[in-house]
This record gives C-alpha cells, structure tokens and sequence, in this order.
C-alpha cells in the first residue's frame, strides 16, 4: 500500500529518515518494520510563530517495495542525420532547447561565445585574484550562462508556462541531487551545477549534435525575411532555424539589432546593490532562537518586497551561506551578484536589494544619468535603459578605484547620509573601497532603498544593522531589452527563423524559466523544421 502524508513535525524529528519514520509511526499507528520507505514529496520550513515546524508531503510504501525509478528517463536518440537547429548561446535557455530538439528528433548545433565550464573556471579566478576580466569567458558568458557560476537557484513562479518539475527532473537525471524536487527553494549549488551542466553537453554531443565554444555571433544570416543560419565572428556560417538564447549581458545582440533597424524594445528591469549580513545574525532574525539555526535548521533566508514611490523595492536572489562575486562582463564594469555553494556553509548572507526601473522613468525625466561616464544616451532608444545600465557599472568601478575593488557602505551610515570610515569584514574577494553609495547612486534609487530597509527593518527588527554591507552595484536582475516575437509561434514579429529565448530576449528570470522557455521554442522550432 502507499500513502501519501501530509506532516507537520519538529526540525529535530525532520533532521534524518530514523526520526522523521518515529513521526511518520506516531501519526499512521503504522509499526517501522511494516514501512519499507518513505519519499519526502515536499519539504517547507515555517518560521512564522516562536515555535518552528517543518512542513512536510511524505509517500509511505507499507508492505511494499518503491519503484526504483525515481524519475521518469528520457530518450535520447541518435540524430546525427537529422534535420539542424542552430542553439546560440549555452546558458540553460540553450541546453534545455537543445535536449528537447534531440527527443524531437532534431540535431542541435550549439554555439557558444565563451568557454566550457572548467576552463571558463579559470578566468572567473582571475577577476578575483588579478581584477582581469575576459569579455567573452566571465560569469555571464561560457558553458553554462550567468547560473552556472552564480548559484545554481531553481526556484520559480513561472508554473504556467510549462512543467517545472519536469525541468527539475532533468536536473536530476544528469546528477542534480534529488532533494530539488522536494525542497520549497530547490537549490543545486554552484560547486556541483558545473558538473551537470558538463553531463548535459556529453548527452548532446552522444546523441549526435555539436557543441562549438570560442564561437560568437556576428549575425543571422537573413535570406527574404527569413532567417536561414547564423554566422560567426570568424566567418562561419551554420545552417538551420535560429533559437538565439544569447543572455541577458550579451548587449552587442542588442546594438546589432538596432543598427539593423530590427525591432527590439526597451523593458523594466531592477537595480540596486548586494547587501551582506552575517549570516548568524540572518539565523537570529529570522528564527527568532538564542542559540540560532542550530544543528537542524538550514541557513535562514530572507525575501522582502514592498512599495515606494509607485516602485517596487525587493530582495533578490537571496543566498544564505554564500559569497559576494565580481559579475563584469566587460574590463570597465564592477556589477557584483551573490552565490552559494551547495552546502552553504559561509558566515554570510547575502541578497540583491533593488528598485524597479521603468522605460518612461527615462523617457520622462525621473530617472539621472551619469554625464561623464563617456557612453551615448539617447532616450528615445529601445537602448535607453542598457545605456543607463551600463553606465552605473561604469560609474561604480570609477568609485571603486579603477579595479575588480566594489563601493561599499556600511547599511547603518548609508541611511544616515553618512561616509563609512571603515567596512565590516566580506566574502567579496576582490576587496572593497569604502564609498558614498548614497551620494553618488541615483537618488531615485538611493531614496527608495532607504526606505524600503525602514519597511524591512520593521517587520524583522535588527536587519537595518551597522553589520552588513552595501556593495555595488547589482543590475544583472534581467535583460533591459526585449526582442519581440509571435506569442504563437515564438517567432521573431519581423524575421521568420528566429526564435528570441530566454533571458536575454526578455522571456525569462532564472534558470528555470529560461529552460522552460527554451524548451517551448525548440517545439516551436520543431513545427517549422520537423
């Protein structure tokens, strides 16, 4: 027989499968030796009252053997003879685009501006270790995308456009631990993503497609409307339907675009800056315990949202546990985005704290630019906001000295209006320059941060503290540009061929709804090719 249970049980009786069976005995008056196994089916940790419980979905097998199957497999054939599909850009867009062209019997052809994932590991070393950054091997570019390398977080609220948990299966039949199907915020850790992401190129490659690094888009290659292949920087050309999954830093797609008079449109996105707490101090907040997390609950996180000024002003990308990372992907930018190893087991917590920007805050004033930043602003651009984006990053690398060094401010003198005389130890390698983020930030933005972090503050008393850090500055939230397409087809509105996906087409934001998304054009690409 199998039941399915829901449980709502102590951290300590959740810790491991012997006391969470005594749980599971106590609330079916089942004996142990009559349960064979349990599956967790979803796990939730409910903070909210003094009294912490873990929620839980268990499957019981009484009397009965599980399948050992845990998820479903998928077949991938042999399609080195079939039809080609041209995937630019390796991220999860792609790769899940190019697994779902093979179980439709299409030969995916991979191109990929940066390296693979180990020897993309080598460069992301330098930024921190010598403040060299490689524009085409980086966190944002290389096997893998801006997720490989920066988190591995799966969570999503894109649950109407296609399966998750049929993307997170895959995760796991390429060696994602299994507990990502069951944990509320499934996290796979950016010490074993690049693993996975590595089993998923040999599947590709095994089933008969091809993986190309070094290899970047010049162009589409365009014949009567039509897109019929893509070309690269150094000449080549490759055959097929186009699915350009290019992510969302990748802003040369965007200029060609726009020299080309092909229509694109500016689109909102968020910026702001990485805050960095303790992370017992996180633990203490949020679990309300003297004694904190202790040895059964995991690192606590965080998520705030809330209203300023007609704007939202929100946490993003919460890592407990992790570190602080040099995102550039271009020598003159410092833009900082937050990771967590699988474990995480760091001493600090971090999030992205950011405000809502809109085209018209441009358009109609409300938004300043930065004068001497030396790049076009031209507001009446689909480029507007790339062009604001792109000069915060240059402006935050001028206030951090010239290097790979981020601004920093301590939490308590940034509300203050107040210079820091001295910085909180951080997890950001390539060190930190105290700065007057509060001067120099736009005050659109700086305004609504502060206070947003009174609002936080109130509601979860000691997060406004002199211990944490604002590091800047984090504008990598999603792409300010989106490449229109037929919501039926997912085609490009002008350009037959093409299919915009992802991220940097403006589709996505996250791992999981890239792939989601990725999944959806290589069907789409499948009706036009197949």
């Amino acid at each position: 027989m199998i039941k399915e249970l829901n449980l709502r049980v102590l951290p300590e009786e959740a810790a491991n499968e012997q006391t969470l069976r005594r749980a599971v005995c106590r609330e079916t008056g089942e004996e142990n030796d009559k349960i064979r196994a349990l599956h967790v089916l979803k796990r939730a940790i409910d903070a909210r009252q003094r009294v912490i419980y873990v929620n839980l979905t268990v499957r019981i097998f009484i009397n009965e053997e599980p399948d050992r199957e845990e998820f479903q497999d998928i077949a991938y054939g042999d399609v080195s003879k079939k039809k080609a599909v041209v995937v630019a850009g390796a991220g999860p867009a792609g790769l899940f685009a190019a697994l779902r062209l093979i179980e439709l019997g299409l030969r995916p052809v991979v191109i990929e501006r940066g390296k693979d994932v180990h020897e993309r590991k080598k460069d992301i070393a330098r930024i921190s270790r010598a403040h060299i950054v490689d524009p085409e091997s980086n966190y944002a570019f290389g096997e893998g995308g801006a997720g490989a390398y920066s988190d591995g977080k799966l969570y999503t609220r894109s649950r109407k456009r296609g399966s998750v948990e049929r993307i997170l299966r895959i995760f796991c039949r390429h060696g994602a631990d299994t507990a990502i199907l069951s944990d509320t915020h499934p996290h796979i850790g950016t010490d074993k993503l690049p693993r996975i992401i590595e089993n998923m190129r040999r599947q590709i490659i095994a089933s008969g497609g091809e993986v190309h690094f070094g290899a970047c888009m010049e162009k589409p290659v365009i014949e009567n409307g039509e897109v019929t292949g893509l070309q690269t920087r150094d000449g080549q050309v490759f055959t097929g339907p186009v699915i350009l999954a290019t992510g969302h830093s990748a802003r040369d797609v965007y200029r060609w675009f726009d020299r080309q008079h092909i229509p694109i449109e500016p689109k909102g996105f968020a910026a702001g800056i990485r805050l960095e707490h303790p992370q017992a101090l996180i633990d203490h907040i949020r679990y309300r315990r003297p004694e904190g997390r202790g040895d059964c609950l995991p690192p606590a996180e965080y998520r705030f949202a809330t209203q300023v000024n007609d704007r939202g002003v929100y946490s993003f990308c919460m890592c407990p546990g992790g570190f602080v990372i040099p995102a550039a992907s271009a020598p003159e930018q410092v833009v900082v985005n937050g990771m967590s190893p699988a474990a995480r087991n760091s001493p600090w917590a971090n999030a992205g704290m950011v405000v809502e920007i809109r085209p018209e805050d441009l358009s109609m004033g409300r938004l300043e630019a930065f004068p001497d930043a030396g790049l076009p602003f031209d507001k009446s651009s689909p480029l507007a906001l790339m062009y604001f984006q792109e000069q915060m990053e240059q402006a935050c690398r001028q206030h951090g000295g010239m290097t790979q060094r981020a601004p920093a401010q301590r939490m308590t003198d940034f509300m203050r209006r107040k210079n820091s005389s001295d910085l909180p130890a951080s997890s950001y390698t390539p060190g930190l320059t105290a700065s007057p983020l509060h001067f120099w930030m736009p005050t659109c933005i700086a305004d609504r941060l502060r206070e947003g972090f009174r609002r936080f503050d109130a509601t979860s008393r000691g997060f406004l503290s002199c211990e944490a850090a604002m590091i800047g500055v984090e504008t990598r939230t999603s792409s300010p540009v989106r490449i229109p397409r037929d919501p039926k087809t997912l085609q490009h509105v002008t350009l037959r061929g093409l299919f915009p996906c992802g991220e940097g087409a403006g589709y996505a934001g996250g791992i999981v709804s890239a792939a989601i998304d990725g999944e959806a054009c290589a069907e789409r690409a499948f009706e036009i090719t197949g």
